[in-house]
């Protein structure tokens, strides 16, 4: 199964073939520099294959092409950019189950997950068609007479994606539809862990551009290296925006990096989410919520969540049932169609997961359930575990931090505003929920005095989002906003224009200069 899918996705590896930024029609191609990368699935620990990464000289001259692509494809009207996307929105449909069994192959995905994570690389195709003739400006009324003020988008030049290995097209995409209907080029560092899904993305690019001929090639390349790539692209003064998903850690670094030039960055980091059920929750309707929210991907999604915070009234019938349906969980290889549950990433993942463990029993936590490696012959090589569920008092330092694992820790409350003060009494700030059917409890969650998160939801779980909405979140999070509404100014350069009709220069303010 490796090799057809790799083979039917025309990526090319172990050779001298491993060409970057995969741009072979005009001659934009160069083999890899670096040191090489051996690749292995986290369903098997089998080998993939061998990719060579870029050297530093490499991605100079990657930055290079993209300012110059950037100044062909800002004059390349928004339409034609938005018929480019389309395109390509039809070339992820043709080609649906190859990319979501590579996403599967290399990242470890159940493959229900992997095909939901094409379609929403798909949904942000036909949106950005859409927003391509919508980049709308305001007129603004003016205090002098006989002048007009408007606002103006323009394209605003070359953006740097860094993208993390759980998500390793749906975040790249939100990024690159937009930015290609805004007029930008992409430099896309994808994560270590997951190359070859953006080797297929940007051949399926490469192959399209070869019908839009008045396109630049370099409207989108790829640059696979380590965190020292990451830190060239955002210290580069020719990038103007970085697009970063990852650690707070690593966020950090890169924020770090483009605010001593002055550029701009647009963050999407740490989640540690959590959903308040209430006593008046319709109990079935939150336990599926809070099982998919939980164990989803592994617990390897930025909206997993983390931390269930429960009234006291139904915590001792709520969570008995909770760890009843963990145990009944299906763990195993991701292409089996009974599984639910894949593996994590790598046996890194799996220690954090142990340590995390480890240190909530010090802080008088208790372990309901899981947290055991699954060792069957099936699954050998790869690092699956039952997900945990951890009963712990809500000032346990750990629960502060986020383990990018499936553990779920569990605390009770007893009115509503102790429980948003709970969810909100954490560095992150991405994703939040509750459970209610009580009106008042769930307009205060939503209020200014409710969830300080950037997505909060009423009676549905903390992971999901769908490509209309922005999607970001507050605090240690990054404050950064993606895809949908209107996150797409973030790739554009805003520009208030001031129009003198008349036969007279009249200042504002009412300033007489004589």
């Amino acid at each position: 199964m490796k090799n057809r899918i790799i083979e039917q996705l025309g990526i090319a590896l172990d050779s001298d073939n491993s060409r970057f930024p995969g741009l072979a029609r005009r001659g934009l191609a160069e083999v890899g520099q670096g040191a090489a990368l051996s690749l292995h699935s986290p369903i098997d620990g089998g080998r993939l294959g061998t990719v060579n990464q870029v050297s530093t000289g490499q991605v100079s001259s990657v930055i290079e092409a993209a300012n110059n692509a950037f100044r062909e494809l800002r004059n390349i009207p928004a339409p034609r950019r938005g018929e480019l996307v389309r395109q390509l929105g039809n070339a992820f449909r043709q080609k649906k189950q190859q990319l979501g069994e590579l996403i599967s192959l290399e990242c470890g995905k159940i493959l229900q997950e992997s095909l939901g994570e094409v379609q929403e690389v798909i949904d942000i195709c036909d949106f950005a068609v859409g927003l391509s003739r919508q980049l709308h400006g305001l007129t603004i009324a003016s205090e002098r007479p006989e002048h007009r003020m408007m606002e103006q988008w323009h394209p605003l030049g070359p953006v740097a994606v860094i993208s993390a290995f759980n998500f390793p097209m749906a975040v790249w995409s939100w990024n690159t539809m937009i930015s290609i209907v805004c007029g930008n080029p992409l430099v896309w560092k994808p994560s270590e862990k997951a190359p070859l899904c953006a080797l297929a993305c940007q051949k399926i690019i490469s192959d399209t551009l070869a019908e839009f001929e008045e396109f630049p090639e370099a409207i989108s390349q790829v640059v696979i290296g380590d965190g020292e790539v990451g830190q060239q692209l955002a210290a580069s003064p020719d990038i103007p925006l970085v697009s970063a998903t990852g650690s707070v850690p690593m966020g950090r670094k890169v924020a770090t990096t483009v605010a001593a030039r002055l550029g701009r960055s647009l963050l999407e980091l740490g989640g540690n989410n959590a959903m308040i059920v209430a006593s008046s929750a319709d109990i079935e309707l939150a336990l599926r919520a809070i099982v998919f929210s939980a164990v989803g991907t592994c617990g390897q999604r930025c909206t997993s969540l983390r931390r269930l915070i429960v009234h006291e009234s139904i915590i001792d019938n709520l969570l008995p049932r909770l760890a009843d349906s963990y145990r009944s969980l299906p763990i195993g290889n991701p292409f089996d169609s009974i599984t639910l549950v894949g593996p994590l990433i790598d046996q890194q993942a799996y220690r954090q997961m142990q340590q995390s463990i480890g240190l909530a029993r010090e802080q008088g936590g208790t372990l309901v359930c899981g947290g055991n490696r699954v060792e069957k012959a099936e699954l050998s090589g790869g690092w699956y575990v039952e997900p945990a569920i951890v009963s712990i008092d809500h000032n346990a330092p750990i629960v502060q931090q986020e383990t990018f694992a499936p553990i779920l820790y569990v605390m009770r409350y007893r009115e509503i505003e102790q429980a948003i003060a709970i969810q909100n009494g954490v560095p992150q700030g991405l994703s939040s929920a509750i459970f209610t059917t009580n009106l008042r409890e769930s307009e205060l969650f939503l209020s200014s005095v409710g969830s300080d998160c950037g997505l909060a939801n009423v009676n549905i779980g903390t992971s999901g989002a769908e490509i209309g909405g922005a999607f970001g979140g507050e605090k240690a999070t990054g404050g950064g906003r993606e895809s949908g509404s209107d996150a797409w100014k973030n790739y554009m350069r805003r520009a208030t224009n001031t129009i003198n009709y008349g036969h007279q220069i009249p200042l504002a303010q009412g300033i007489n200069f004589g």
